[in-house]
């Protein structure tokens, strides 16, 4: 098998990983309503319930680093993968609130570890053939969303049956699992592992200070990214004066950029380096929503979330790049810090705007992109950035 095809091979067996995750999470999320009005819960109680979810993720931390080492990456990914296709079909069936806490959180979990799995498949891949790729992986994870959401509205006219709905979710996750399992590599843990990291620990170290730069730079990316998800159609309504139809197409450029971009980004990691694909574009996406917030007005504020959107693209594919490079355990705490930026991001903003009022909470989000912009300026890049997908081997 040539390096051509043997690289195409893995690269859609690994983006099936990322379009997994996406779509099986943007299934449940989909029916929170149903789910909601099926446990009779209250507003506070859907929020810890969505809450339990992102905590067992970010709580997945030491558990996966300990995985990471022992079963690899492609045992991992797949044992995950099993996990979340099981609780898929636990939560379509739970019979009450503590237990539809319980089966989130481990969602959660699950959740944690396949993302650090996949993303150090991803690095992996881009190591062994030396090409970029992990920007087009994430953007799967956006295509799994988005076919998520328009199965679950397919589905829901036919019938309000949540056990229905998931089921057909489960069997195409099924395909895409049995899809991955054929081209995963066979990544084990000391693969990604740079050269000063040691390959076994008889206890657990402190983090070392680049890896916190990294961590660093994940989490105000993710704030960057969630709270824009959150809080854009808001701002777009009270701050700005939209109509009604025109408020939702801020999240719409925000999230069309973002897919384009990624779909992009890696020829530009090619061509440029991680490093400054990040500091330019989270430099982009602060200076563009800042400029934004203080032009005012609908045009402007658009340009300014499609800033973000361009800009923010590539930060999270990059920062994974570079945490895996240093072992699993970085990977596994940057990917943590992920969660939690993602978690705190949009209580963090709107506790600023329950204080100084939305445009200083959209505000707060412009300079989390700066943060990121200080943090990449330290971090130890790619030295040299492989070719682009598709481009002759070097």
């Amino acid at each position: 098998m040539s390096d051509v095809s043997g690289f195409r091979r893995a690269k859609w067996a690994i983006a099936a990983l990322f379009c997994f995750l996406g779509f099986q999470y943007a299934t449940w999320a989909a029916r929170l309503p149903a789910l909601k009005a099926r446990l009779d819960l209250g507003a506070g109680e859907l929020g810890l319930l969505l809450m339990a979810c992102g905590a067992g993720a970010a709580a997945s931390f030491p558990l996966v680093a300990v995985l990471m080492r022992r079963l690899g990456s492609r045992r991992l990914s797949l044992a995950s993968a099993l996990c979340l296709l099981a609780l898929l079909a636990a939560l379509s069936v739970v019979p009450d609130y503590p237990l539809a806490l319980l089966v989130i959180c481990g969602d959660g979990i699950a959740v944690g570890c396949l993302n650090v799995a996949m993303n150090a498949q991803g690095a992996a891949l881009e190591t062994e053939y030396g090409r970029t790729a992990m920007s087009q992986l994430h953007a799967t994870f956006s295509a799994g969303l988005l076919a998520a959401a328009l199965l679950a509205s397919g589905v829901t006219a036919v019938t309000p049956s949540v056990p229905a709905h998931f089921a057909v979710a489960a069997a195409l996750l099924l395909l895409l699992l049995l899809y991955a399992r054929r081209g995963l590599l066979p990544h084990t843990e000391s693969a990604s592992a740079g050269p000063d990291t040691p390959k076994k620990r008889a206890r657990p170290v402190l983090p070392a200070g680049k890896t916190l730069l990294m961590g660093c730079a994940m989490a105000f990316g993710t704030i960057t990214e969630g709270a824009m998800n959150d809080w854009s159609t808001l701002y777009m309504k009270d701050v700005v004066e939209a109509s009604p139809a025109v408020a939702p197409l801020g999240i719409a450029v925000v999230s069309v950029m973002m897919l384009l971009a990624r779909v992009r980004a890696d020829r530009w990691r090619s061509r440029w380096g991680d490093g400054r694909v990040v500091r330019t574009g989270s430099a982009v996406a602060g200076l563009g929503l800042a400029l934004a917030l203080s032009a005012g007005g609908v045009v402007p504020t658009l340009l300014g979330f499609a800033c973000v959107g361009l800009g923010a693209a590539a930060v999270t594919p990059c920062v994974y790049v570079a945490a895996a490079g240093r072992g699993s355990d970085a990977l596994a705490l940057v990917a943590a810090t992920g969660t939690t930026g993602l978690l705190a991001g949009p209580a963090l903003i709107g506790f600023v705007a329950g204080v100084g009022g939305l445009t200083l909470g959209m505000a707060t989000v412009a300079a989390s992109a700066l943060i990121v912009t200080l943090a990449a300026t330290r971090i130890p890049w790619r030295e040299r950035a492989p070719v682009a997908a598709g481009a002759p081997a070097p």
